[in-house]
């Protein structure tokens, strides 16, 4: 796309907003297209001007700033429609990340879709899609977001997916991962894996996987660990049982054709994680199928 094409407004003069997505912790992940649009931009609409303020002056763009966020947005609609009357063209960041994704935009982006003019994305940092990459979760998953911060309300939300089938994407505040990772536990299940991400992107990024039981006691295993802010994958019921269980597997077959039974069994559960006696059990039920084909093995 050459330089400029992006932010014509279509013919008529009418204007064109832009749903920009910005660093979520490291401003060298901004997109060249994000620099450029917001550099074409009339004015940013941003929900704090002071961050988004930062990150301009970073790469020398001069924008008129003006706040939207989420105790003004449906006010601030009717000022954007008629910008966008006037034939301006708008960018529209949040404090981090993509906007409309437990971030103010998505009431803003509905009126002005209503009133006929184009929106358009550019696409960039996520810290839903970030987490996702590195947690090795299979999807299909549904993005949760945010749960309600008093106890009551959000152990009623995370019950309403208790049966849900797939994985679950959560963000959640540092004052509350502690109760979270343990309403979580209870709820869902403490078998269940989950994936911690917190500060993504950010000089002390963490990323740690665990069963659910095991989480609230790794955040409270050392004080660094509550802070910043979180992601919490959740693996789909059974999912990391079924797929650690086919590596063990996999392991122990492997082990097994070479080393006795106790040694296979001792080095597979060190490898994988899998329990020992389990591993033995089946170590030996590999050896006599191996004795019945003719293949004797060493026990």
């Amino acid at each position: 796309m050459a330089t400029g094409e992006a932010h014509r407004g279509p013919a008529g003069g009418r204007g064109r907003l832009y749903v920009v997505a910005t660093p979520i912790g490291n401003l060298a992940d901004v997109t060249l297209r994000a620099l450029e649009t917001l550099r074409a931009a009339d004015a940013v609409l941003a929900e704090d001007t002071r961050t988004t303020a930062q990150l301009l002056a970073r790469h020398g763009i001069r924008a008129k700033l003006r706040a939207l966020h989420g105790h003004n947005e449906a006010a601030a609609a009717q000022s954007v429609l008629a910008a966008l009357a006037a034939g301006e063209t708008l960018a529209l960041v949040s404090e981090a990340g993509t906007p409309g994704i437990s971030d103010p935009g998505a009431r803003l982006v509905r009126r002005v879709r209503a009133a006929g003019f184009d929106v358009v994305p550019i696409p960039g940092p996520s810290a839903l899609a970030a987490a996702l990459s590195v947690s090795g979760v299979d999807g299909p998953f549904a993005f949760v977001g945010f749960l309600p911060a008093k106890d009551a309300a959000r152990r009623a939300e995370i019950g309403r997916w208790r049966d849900f089938p797939h994985a679950l994407v959560f963000y959640e505040a540092p004052h509350r991962v502690r109760a979270t990772l343990g309403d979580l536990a209870a709820i869902l299940g403490a078998s269940r894996e989950v994936v911690i991400a917190r500060e993504l992107t950010k000089m002390f990024e963490q990323v740690h996987a665990c069963a659910l039981g095991e989480a609230a006691d790794w955040i409270a295993a050392d004080p660094n660990r509550e802070r910043g802010e979180f992601v919490l994958v959740v693996a789909a019921p059974g999912e990391a049982r079924g797929r650690d269980a086919a590596e063990a597997e996999r392991v122990l077959a492997i082990l097994a054709a070479e080393l006795p039974v106790k040694q296979a069994a001792k080095l597979a559960a060190a490898i994988t994680g899998a329990a020992k006696n389990a591993l033995y059990e089946r170590a030996l039920a590999i050896k006599r199928a191996a004795d019945a084909e003719g293949h004797p093995g060493e026990p």
